[in-house]
């Protein structure tokens, strides 16, 4: 069910997150939210549940998009706007460019919530975490190798073919709507 939004004006919308984010805060999660808006009403909404069922991929975007995606069944989230309480991090990013909004909306940004909140992992902080990316994978931290076994590669390669011919010999995988 799509919930009905009686908010006034886009800004309710960020308050919405903003008060998504702070009720996680208080019942012991960690403090991010995101809102995925169509239409005037509010899509899907989650906070970040990392903390209560560690998953480190139950982010709010993604539980968000996942949420958004099942309603309208599609893979695309053209034509929504998507509140997030920061600015997103690499994993929700990516999920962020691969739903295609109309738009993203963040409403802090890492250098102003880093004095009271930091989440580096063991291969990458926040902070340098573009610079590690954009490295060839071969000097990045996270021990990453290519599989070099030649029948091992074809056998890769085949599962891409096989798509491909039951796919009408597209490679697309997907097109986005107008």
């Amino acid at each position: 069910m799509i919930l009905r939004a009686t908010l006034r004006d886009v800004t309710d919308f960020a308050q919405r997150t903003i008060d998504l984010a702070r009720r996680n805060v208080a019942e012991g999660g960690r403090p991010f939210a995101t809102v995925i808006v169509k239409d005037g009403e509010v899509l899907a909404e989650s906070a970040n549940k990392v903390a209560q069922t560690h998953d480190p991929t139950a982010h709010a975007e993604i539980l968000a998009i996942r949420e958004a995606c099942t309603r309208l069944g599609t893979e695309h989230l053209v034509g929504t706007t998507i509140y997030v309480l920061a600015h997103p991090c690499p994993m929700c990013l990516g999920s962020l460019y691969y739903c295609s909004p109309d738009q993203v909306v963040f409403l802090t940004t890492r250098d102003a919530y880093e004095p009271y909140y930091v989440d580096d992992r063991k291969y990458f902080e926040l902070a340098t975490f573009y610079d590690e990316f954009a490295k060839d994978w071969r000097d990045r931290r996270l021990p990453i190798r290519e599989e070099t076994r030649p029948e091992i590669q074809e056998a890769a390669v085949d599962v891409y073919r096989t798509w491909q011919q039951r796919n009408g010999g597209r490679r697309q995988a997907t097109v986005v709507p107008d």
